[in-house]
């Protein structure tokens, strides 16, 4: 069984493609048979085996109804009153719906989204034949997830001429030409029409499954076949293909990177920027042309078999529409997601006439090659295994102190949570777990010794969540670490991983994965992360909005509560440090420009936030932007030279390649002031604690 306490993001997603379709209505989207029965099999364990048990009835199916229109339309801007009116007519029928395996009333609802949505795009498209009044006072509602639904045609058309408006006043006062913008809107909007054409019916199911699980329990999740090959390699870190990411840009799939010491980068065949147009299988199997076909289904035809061959149609990047193209054979191979796994740098930090290193180990999600570690595969990948090994590397270069950087880190594998904790406090209780029947187990890590004794120190934001949380929870009631950072996510539902196949006894896969909340985890200390998370014991501004993100966001979570403490013994007691710690950082970041300027810039986010409404004026928001511009300029010339722009207007499928690129690089060069600030912190916990020895 793969116990879980987080969700990965899915290696590959798809954007928008280009070409043209000359057809007036989506097609019409039925069920299939096999998803009314994963939907009755999903329901029975919902209702059955979750550890907070929703019975599948009348309120649970208005709730359903409810999320699977607002994850449709979350903007209000596709759907009439009149339309929600029939939908809801609809609303307590849905539970018996899926008891008879009956998906009618949800393939019903999407059917008239893709034609409200062709409906609007055609509506976009038309307002760009006419120039607009930027001198009008005239603002938009960029917040519009508890408007009213708009009541007429009249109603909803003026919104989307607000929101065209808002389009290519963006793109005016980046300095592109009334022509340049008509072409670029064009093309957006025509893009978005297409979608409509592409969505399938597996896509209609994910999205009405999404809304039931996410009503019984915010971390319950339904994967259809595809994604729960999706969700494997995230936890696993490694799929065989050629070791490409690709990306949808125009009428291509483009080569947006290439995997270090894959066959595509070995290969010296391909580059950054090249189109993929066709895909053949085998040495001498026929090419299918892919240009317009969904970036997941081209995923789906290039991954294959280790050793097996795979050839590609390439337009070269540099080459125009109608330009030479070339076929190349690529021999697939096992590709490691080295993005995703954990890594290691070292940060000086300066204190007078001392200079403390400090070893950083940042880890994106607790990840865990769940199969080969059943199999016994000696060489199984997880992340403690590469954070012990980074351990042994930091503790070579002779480092003061290691801090573990985990935000925005989701969570993932349980066992890696546990395992990672052992690291750092040997021998010991790690987590508590209660049951749907209330029996509470220890979970504990066997570990003889740490393999790091010296100073620890912890970095977590609102992005980090469940098993993220069980490890600073650990850290902090051993009094092993500071934790610094914002209050974590509040995720404290452990997770499970049904295989439906297995359960109907199917040799084929086709009722796809559930993932199923079956615990609720506790500290050591007998409280719990669920809703308030971890607080830090020096907090750091804060980026994120808890009214829209986190645990205490959901409508549905559980709330706190606490139990008995395990049996354990502190490693240490850092209590009577905080003060300290707590001065030397106000006093540091008192005069620290870098610091202060991240201050604003989030004060100025925060503001944005609440305002919740952009203005139509030209000369209000060329004002606007001049003092944007001053700031960027100003924070431009304190942050290594790298200037971060301002707002281009653009979407990223819109910008050229190598803009993007660009762009994603200075992002990634730019200070870290919570990095820095947060080993500075913990450099001087090293120091006061070289004091007490």
């Amino acid at each position: 069984m793969r116990i879980l306490c987080g969700v990965l993001g899915l290696f590959l997603a798809f954007a928008s493609s280009a070409y043209a379709l000359e057809v007036e209505s989506p097609p019409v989207l039925a069920p299939q048979k096999q998803q009314g029965q994963a939907a009755s099999l999903s329901a029975q364990f919902l209702t059955r085996f979750g550890y907070r048990p929703v019975p599948l009835d009348d309120a649970l199916s208005a709730k359903i109804m409810n999320r699977y229109i607002k994850s449709l339309d979350p903007d209000r801007m596709m759907f009439l009153q009149a339309d929600i009116d029939t939908f809801m007519t609809n609303s307590t029928k849905i539970d018996d719906a899926i008891k008879r395996e009956d998906l009618r009333i949800p393939f019903s609802i999407f059917n008239v989204y893709e034609e409200r949505v062709v409906g609007r795009m055609q509506y976009a498209r038309s307002l760009l034949k006419q120039n607009f009044d930027f001198s009008a006072q005239e603002s938009y509602a960029v917040l519009r997830d508890e408007a009213p639904w708009p009541q007429s045609e009249a109603e909803i058309d003026d919104l989307w001429r607000k929101r065209v408006k808002g389009d290519w006043l963006r793109l005016k006062l980046a300095g592109k030409t009334d022509a340049a913008i008509r072409d670029t809107l064009d093309k957006r909007y025509q893009n978005s029409l297409e979608r409509a054409f592409k969505y399938k019916s597996e896509d209609v199911f994910q999205s009405f499954m999404d809304a039931y699980t996410t009503s019984v329990d915010p971390h319950t999740d339904y994967f259809g076949a595809r994604a729960a090959a999706e969700f494997d390699i995230s936890m696993k870190l490694s799929l065989v293909g050629i070791g490409a990411v690709l990306q949808e840009r125009d009428d291509y799939t483009t080569i947006r990177e290439l995997v270090p010491g894959g066959p595509a980068q070995l290969s010296g065949k391909l580059s950054v920027g090249d189109r993929i147009t066709g895909v053949g299988q085998g040495k001498d199997g026929p090419v299918k042309e892919v240009v317009g076909t969904r970036l997941d289904e081209i995923v789906q035809l290039i991954r294959g078999k280790k050793g097996s061959v795979v050839r590609l149609d390439i337009l070269p990047a540099d080459a125009g529409p109608d330009g030479g193209h070339r076929l190349i054979s690529l021999t697939r191979d096992k590709i490691s997601l080295e993005k995703q796994a954990a890594k290691k740098i070292i940060l000086p930090v300066k204190e007078g006439t001392v200079t403390r290193r400090i070893g950083v180990i940042t880890l994106p999600a607790f990840y865990e090659d769940f199969e080969a570690r059943r199999k016994g595969d000696p060489d199984y990948r997880s992340a403690s295994r590469d954070v012990a090994k980074l351990l042994g590397e930091l503790k070579q270069d002779g480092v003061d102190g290691v801090m573990i950087d985990l935000r925005d880190n989701g969570g993932g594998s349980l066992t890696e949570a546990i395992e990672l904790t052992g690291l750092f406090v040997g021998k010991g209780p790690v987590v508590q777990q209660r049951g749907a029947n209330g029996k509470v187990e220890v979970e504990s890590d066997d570990l003889p010794k740490p393999a790091w004794t010296g100073p620890v120190g912890v970095l977590i934001n609102r992005g980090s969540a469940s098993a993220s949380e069980i490890f600073a929870a650990a850290i902090q009631d051993y009094g092993r670490g500071v934790i610094v950072g914002e209050p974590s996510f509040g995720k404290g539902t452990v997770q499970t991983v049904v295989n439906l196949d297995k359960a109907a006894y199917n040799s084929k896969p086709k009722f796809g994965e559930l993932k199923l909340t079956i615990a609720q985890f506790f500290r050591v200390d007998g409280g719990t992360t669920q809703l308030r998370g971890v607080t830090p014991d020096i907090s750091l501004p804060s980026l994120s909005d808890p009214k829209t993100f986190g645990e205490a966001s959901y409508d549905n979570a559980l709330p706190w509560t606490q139990i008995k403490p395990a049996r354990y013994v502190p490693s240490g007691n850092l209590t009577a440090l905080l003060p300290k710690l707590q001065s030397l950082h106000d006093n540091r970041v008192q005069n620290d420009q870098d610091f202060q300027r991240f201050v604003e810039d989030i004060a100025q986010l925060k503001a944005q936030r609440e305002k919740g409404v952009v203005s139509l004026n030209l000369t209000e928001r060329r004002n606007e932007m001049a003092a944007q511009a001053a700031r960027l300029k100003e924070r431009a010339q304190t942050n290594g030279g790298v200037d971060l722009g301002g707002d281009d207007g653009l979407q990223a499928d819109e910008r050229s390649l190598s803009a993007e690129i660009a762009m994603e690089n200075a992002r990634k060069n730019a200070k870290d002031v919570l990095l820095n600030e947060t080993a500075a912190i913990l450099a001087d916990a090293a120091g006061l604690q070289e004091g007490m020895q």
